[in-house]
C-alpha cells in the first residue's frame, strides 16, 4: 500500500468564496435568512421573497454593492430614504426593478444597514417572489406532443395496444 506525502492532501477541498457584504446577513439574522449563488453573486431569501443580492466581484464593479428587489413603482419613496440609490447597470437598461446601494458611496454602509431594517420590519417595498423557471422551447414543445391525443398509427409505433 502506497502512502500519500504528508504535504499532499488525501481530498482537495475547494476553497468557498468569502461572503460579500457578511455585515448584511447578519443584520437580517432575526428573520432567518437563506442564501444562493445567483449570477456569481450571493441572492438573499426571506421566507418566499428574494429581497437582495450581495455583489463584489473585481471586474465590472460599477454594481458592486447591494442590490434591492423592488419595483419601479417604490423608487422614488426609497430613494429618499437612499439618496445614492440606483437602477444596476449590468442589465443595459436605464430603469430597472434591481436598485443598489453602491459600494463606493459614502454612507454605503448606513444604507444598507438602512436596507436590512427595512427587511427585517418586512417593509413591502422590498422583495419579490420569484416566477416560475421558464421552460425552454424543446421542452415546451414535447409536453405539447405528449398532450395530444394518440392516434392507432402513433399506438403501432410506440407499441401500444388502445383499447377498441
Amino acid at each position: 500500500m502506497r502512502s500519500l506525502p504528508l504535504d499532499r492532501p488525501l481530498f482537495a477541498v475547494k476553497q468557498r468564496k468569502a461572503v460579500p457584504h457578511e455585515f448584511v446577513l447578519e443584520a437580517i439574522a432575526a428573520v432567518s435568512p437563506r442564501t444562493r449563488p445567483m449570477f456569481g453573486c450571493l441572492a438573499v431569501y426571506v421566507e418566499d421573497k428574494i429581497v437582495l443580492i450581495l455583489r463584489d466581484k473585481r471586474d465590472k464593479t460599477a454594481d458592486n454593492g447591494v442590490w434591492l428587489a423592488t419595483t419601479e413603482e417604490h423608487h422614488d419613496s426609497l430613494r429618499r430614504e437612499f439618496p445614492n440609490m440606483r437602477s444596476i447597470q449590468i442589465f443595459g437598461k436605464k430603469v430597472t426593478g434591481w436598485q443598489v446601494l453602491p459600494i463606493d458611496a459614502p454612507d454605503f454602509e448606513e444604507a444598507a444597514l438602512r436596507a436590512c431594517e427595512l427587511v427585517v420590519a418586512r417593509d413591502p417595498r422590498i422583495g419579490k417572489v420569484p416566477g416560475t423557471r421558464r421552460t425552454s422551447r424543446s421542452a415546451a414543445k414535447n409536453a405539447t406532443k405528449s398532450s395530444k391525443p394518440t392516434t392507432k398509427s402513433t399506438a403501432k409505433r410506440r407499441g401500444v395496444v388502445l383499447g377498441s
